[in-house]
């Protein structure tokens, strides 16, 4: 490491557990940020200020001004410019630390993309907000033999657990079936403090920095829950319930979600009043030609990065990769009657 690099990381490196081999091997160290709302956001800013080499950032949505109670690399300043969250995040980082590498992406993750976003990676953080992502996340990291670093987050309470595949247990060890939809709270019904997102992601980063330094010895093999307002914390060892034989997605019988074979064309998105709406064909939009349609019909905003179309209480907004977020609705069957009436492509 140069004398520079030294004296920025010094009051980290001289943490013994850590040390200047430890720095170095971070600043080698590879990372995919799935996620950059409230918990990727975090995670992003700590490792890059860590000094992790490389940071992919994968992110599907724009920002809005409610995100900034609990996004922190976000301002209002982003928020207007309409800015997707991966790019925002990107051009902040850049400022914070220009001596590491950041590669943002406007994607939605799936399991058309997920192998090619997890080459050549250390380790995978979950910023996301759903469970099908996680499992679709759990599915790959067996099958690329990547560890990955699950977290979330509802209320004031949150939860995380470090997998380590075929060392540790798996999401799918602890939850075979992800939860129905309606079954658990979300952010909009139950709300979130911003404190707990900083906790848990404090805590995924500070897992993910164990495993690219080569200290992966001290991960927490179980899952922690935290719940802020009542001052508890639990952690649950999982390794009386790991099993390589009984478990399907350890034992690598099944990939599901990393097949295609489980997971929707649909969601609808935590605190939005909002359904993403997912190309089928894997179709890309020319966002120059649709913002000249759809101008006659409504108001039109357009970047290289997103289209913006409203038009009576609907706000569409398209991307090159095929994606649109319907805006004004929670009900998968009104998103798509809308999209199919205004937008029509």
């Amino acid at each position: 490491m140069s004398d520079d690099s030294l004296d920025r990381y010094a009051r980290q490196w001289r943490y013994e557990p850590l040390g200047r081999s430890g720095q170095a091997r971070l600043g080698e160290g590879r990372a995919l940020i799935c996620g950059c709302g409230a918990l990727g956001s975090v995670i992003a800013n700590t490792l890059a200020r860590a000094g992790v080499g490389y940071l992919r950032i994968v992110d599907r949505d724009f920002l809005e001004l409610n995100n900034l109670q609990r996004q922190v690399l976000f301002d209002e300043e982003d928020v207007a410019a309409r800015l997707p969250k991966a790019v925002a995040a990107a051009t902040k980082l850049a400022r914070i630390n220009s001596e590491i590498e950041i590669e943002p992406l406007v994607a939605d993750v799936d399991h058309r993309n997920i192998l090619k976003l997890a080459d050549s990676v250390d380790v995978i953080l979950d910023g996301t907000d759903n469970f099908e992502t996680r499992m679709l996340l759990n599915d790959t990291a067996l099958r690329l033999d990547i560890p990955w670093i699950y977290g979330g987050c509802i209320g004031a309470e949150g939860q995380t657990m470090t997998v380590i595949p075929h060392q540790t247990a798996c999401l799918r060890c602890v939850m075979r079936e992800p939860p129905a939809p309606g079954e658990t709270p979300t952010c909009d019904t139950a709300g979130i403090l911003g404190s707990i997102v900083n906790v848990v992601a404090s805590i995924q980063a500070a897992e993910a920095i164990k495993i690219l330094s080569g200290n992966s010895d001290a991960i927490q093999a179980g899952l922690t829950i935290i719940d802020l307002w009542d001052n508890r914390l639990r952690q649950i060892g999982t390794q009386s319930i790991q099993s390589q034989e009984d478990c399907p997605a350890c034992s690598g019988r099944e990939a599901p979600w990393l097949q295609g074979d489980r997971g929707s064309q649909t969601a609808v998105l935590c605190g939005r009043n909002a359904v993403q709406l997912r190309s089928l064909e894997g179709q890309r939009l020319d966002l120059k030609h649709l913002a000249k349609k759809l101008a006659e019909r409504g108001e039109v905003v357009q970047n290289k990065f997103l289209l913006r179309f409203t038009i009576e209480k609907f706000e569409f907004t398209l991307f090159p990769d095929g994606r649109a977020i319907v805006g004004g609705t929670d009900d998968v069957a009104e998103a798509r009657a809308a999209f199919a009436r205004f937008v029509g492509v």
